[in-house]
């Protein structure tokens, strides 16, 4: 295996005005031209304001590293990852490709993904060439407001400290929450539940490749928030740890993600200091596009411990 690394960079400030911009960037990979048994890509990190790699940007990173290394024509379908260990928002990552299997008409790859040596993100991929077959897929739920009819995410974080308002202005995703959002107060109904309405904030390539990276971008944002609805929880809790664990994707059909999607989420488990969230991803018109599961670490403070950190 050749040697991994992850020289520090600094940033331009047209990276930080611009965060689709930035994106598009993070997903430009740079490949190594010497290849033996790994296809070797890097790529720069988006700068996050605690310092912490996005998961959502290596779910996209390690995914169109995969996608360099089948033919055009076949697109991804699944993949199943693992955080391993935080990664640093100042250094850039590196992505080896192992080709594990090419057949008629799927291939699959295994992605790694490091930074000074050490693996943060571990993922396998599957890819097809799309053919006809037998379809169904479940309905987009009905009542759904459209999201010109929601206050923009920005306008409910008025309340926020200036360094986690600059974690969303900085996100080249735009949300819209169906119910209010947790991020300052909790989910006094506790319902284990909730639907979001995600675009980019600015238009996207129209190359598919782009769209289906940027979908797993986004598939990683506000997934945890049904465990943290079903308990009482905000983000804002004193002492509250939050982790994404694991992350599995199926993309089911193509859909633009510049254009508004609809993202709805539940939570069926949580135990043992891990919560599990389901999502199902729909365009406007009501079509399945992509369903995700993701399991989360979540450490709640014992009663007491609130206090305590407060006075820390």
């Amino acid at each position: 295996m050749p040697a991994h690394s992850s020289e520090p960079r600094s940033d331009s400030p047209a990276e930080e005005t611009d965060p689709v911009a930035a994106m598009l960037r993070v997903l430009d990979l740079s490949s190594s031209e010497a290849r033996t048994t790994e296809d070797i890509f890097t790529s720069r990190s988006q700068v996050m304001p605690q310092g912490r790699v996005f998961g959502g940007q290596v779910l996209a990173q390690a995914t169109m590293a995969a996608m360099r290394t089948v033919p055009a024509e076949r697109v991804p379908h699944s993949m199943h990852g693992y955080f391993l260990r935080p990664g640093d928002s100042s250094r850039n990552i590196t992505f080896s490709v192992d080709r594990i299997h090419d057949g008629r008409s799927f291939s699959t790859r295994r992605t790694q993904a490091f930074q000074n040596g050490m693996p943060i993100f571990s993922m396998i991929a599957s890819f097809e060439d799309e053919d006809p077959g037998v379809e169904h897929a479940e309905p987009m739920p009905d009542g759904m407001p459209q999201p010109e009819d929601l206050p923009a995410l920005e306008e409910q974080l008025s309340g926020m400290h200036p360094l986690s308002r600059r974690i969303f202005s900085a996100s080249p995703i735009e949300l819209r929450h169906v119910t209010r959002p947790i991020y300052l107060e909790p989910d006094t109904a506790r319902t284990p539940n909730q639907a979001v309405w995600a675009r980019t904030r600015s238009a996207l390539p129209d190359d598919p490749a782009v769209h289906r990276a940027a979908l797993a971008f986004l598939s990683d944002l506000t997934i945890q928030e049904p465990v943290l609805r079903a308990h009482g929880l905000a983000w804002a809790t004193p002492g509250l740890k939050v982790a994404s664990l694991d992350h599995a994707m199926w993309w089911h059909r193509f859909a633009r993600v510049d254009e508004w999607l609809l993202y709805v989420q539940e939570s069926p488990s949580a135990r043992a200091g891990r919560g599990l969230s389901r999502g199902r991803i729909y365009d406007r018109a009501g079509t399945l596009i992509a369903s995700v599961a993701q399991e989360i670490m979540v450490r709640v403070p014992a009663p007491g411990d609130a206090e305590d950190d407060q006075r820390r």
